[in-house]
């Protein structure tokens, strides 16, 4: 069920997050994401409090359970600090996909 969760979730042209709520790490990746002008709907967050099937599911396909998970496309990124990693990368995957006005 977890699979079809995050499954229904990610699209070639949107980010997509997993969080939960009143984690750091997650407020950090949203506000770092909301520096760029994301197209109508172009960027979700999903919050999977109480859900540790979606994060098991996580350990099973990306090797980490840990949150935030940021899909860039159907691209699983990372988390946070991979997020912060690729920032001159950023822009360019972004436009990419078409996720940017």
């Amino acid at each position: 069920m977890a699979d079809t969760f995050v499954k229904s979730k990610i699209r070639d042209d949107k980010v997509t997050l997993f969080v939960k709520a009143g984690c750091p790490y997650c407020r950090n990746a949203m506000e770092m994401l909301k520096q760029y002008s994301f197209a109508p709907g172009h960027l979700q967050v999903f919050d999977i409090s109480g859900r540790g099937d979606v994060q098991d599911y996580f350990q099973q396909t990306t090797g980490q359970n840990t949150v935030p998970r940021v899909f860039i496309g159907r691209r699983c990124i990372g988390g946070l600090s991979d997020l912060e990693r690729m920032c001159c990368r950023l822009p360019r995957m972004l436009q990419q996909i078409g996720a940017l006005q």
